[in-house]
């Protein structure tokens, strides 16, 4: 069986980036880069793991965090969050909301290849 990760992302050279070193490692990537329509890619696409930046056109990840935990079938669903900002207030705002895992741009190939393997297996990132 595949093992499959929604990206969802806005910034082309980051998009590359994750799919090269997820792609790499077995797992079909899904890209989509619209805040608004998060949601519906999500349903559509029934990953197993998401990755979830912070700032996107429309609609903030946060916001689409916390609409992901209100709903049953996504509620346990693994997150890994990405910002460029890293402050606590949002590591904070993310934990809040149930956030997986929280990550800071930049981040390192093998950072990101390890956590979203510990998060299909459901350890500790």
């Amino acid at each position: 069986m595949g093992r499959s990760v929604l990206l969802i992302e806005d910034e082309p050279n980051i998009i590359e980036a994750i799919s090269f070193i997820l792609e790499r490692d077995g797992w079909t990537v899904r890209i989509h880069s619209e805040g608004v329509t998060a949601l519906d890619a999500v349903a559509r696409t029934k990953p197993d793991v998401i990755i979830l930046d912070v700032m996107l056109p429309g609609r903030s990840g946060f916001d689409i965090l916390r609409d992901l935990r209100k709903d049953e079938t996504t509620a346990d669903l693994p997150v890994l969050m990405l910002t460029a900002r890293g402050q606590t207030k949002d590591r904070e705002l993310a934990s809040s909301y149930g956030v997986s895992k929280f990550m800071t741009k930049p981040f390192s190939n093998s950072e990101i290849r390890e956590t979203v393997r510990a998060l299909a297996e459901g350890r500790e990132a």
